[in-house]
């Protein structure tokens, strides 16, 4: 099967499971979403839903922000992955905003490429679930999934998603970008997943594929079934799966 006649079935597979799917990070406008979207880096969305209602009640705007000292955005954010570093960048682009921007966010990629903490797949979610325009960012679920379902060959994210954006239509990009995210994490997880009985898995993956990751399966369950025996066992276990989870 060619990978446009691929595409044209997952996408209605997407659309049936999916046909209106949630921005996943909680946001009032493109600054809130634009910190929310830094936040969620080597983070859960759930866990920077939890994060942000109190920083954004101290700072809602740009301005805002740009006051509040980097050791209080720290505080407010500590229980997220690389809160240091996190804090001191959304101190850093909210200065930016208010003196190169009157406070807004910048309705450009390249502009938003260029604030502190903000990467390619950071702003292409900001221009399409801010601004409306198409994009198609890529993260870990859709790079392995992109993969497993011979859709991309690349080696880096840069070139699934010139992969996908070559075979889906442009319209549907960012509706595809949120279906995608949900479908991975809640039908076809990184390891351990029963390829042979996925929706999709099960015919838009090779035979090969199939058989290599049906093989692996067991070990990884045995390997979490010891971490889980140890003592500590449970925060363990969560490591090893947020391991592989980045591997896949």
């Amino acid at each position: 099967m060619k990978r446009a006649e691929k595409a044209e079935r997952i996408g209605k597979i997407l659309d049936r499971l999916y046909p209106l799917p949630p921005v996943p990070l909680r946001h009032r406008d493109p600054f809130t979403l634009l910190v929310a979207v830094l936040l969620s880096a080597q983070c859960t969305d759930a866990q920077v839903n939890r994060v942000t209602p109190a920083l954004f009640a101290e700072a809602p705007t740009a301005a805002a922000m740009a006051k509040l000292p980097v050791t209080r955005i720290r505080e407010l954010i500590r229980s997220c992955g690389l809160a240091p570093s996190k804090a001191r960048n959304i101190s850093a682009l909210s200065k930016i905003l208010v003196a190169e921007n009157g406070g807004r966010v910048p309705e450009s990629l390249q502009a938003l490429e260029a604030l502190p903490g903000i990467g390619h797949k950071s702003a292409s979610v900001v221009m399409s679930q801010a601004f409306g325009h198409p994009a198609f960012p890529v993260d870990t679920h859709i790079h392995r999934l992109a993969g497993r379902w011979g859709l991309s060959s690349g080696a880096s994210v840069e070139q699934t998603e010139r992969d996908l954006k070559a075979i889906f239509p442009e319209e549907a990009w960012s509706r595809l970008h949120l279906q995608l995210v949900f479908f991975g994490r809640e039908r076809c997880p990184a390891r351990a997943h029963d390829l042979a009985s996925c929706p999709i898995c099960s015919w838009a993956a090779s035979k090969r594929r199939i058989a290599e990751e049906t093989r692996a399966a067991p070990a990884v369950r045995r390997r979490r079934s010891r971490l889980r025996s140890r003592p500590g066992g449970p925060p363990m276990a969560k490591q090893v799966d947020w391991y592989y989870h980045r591997k896949g």
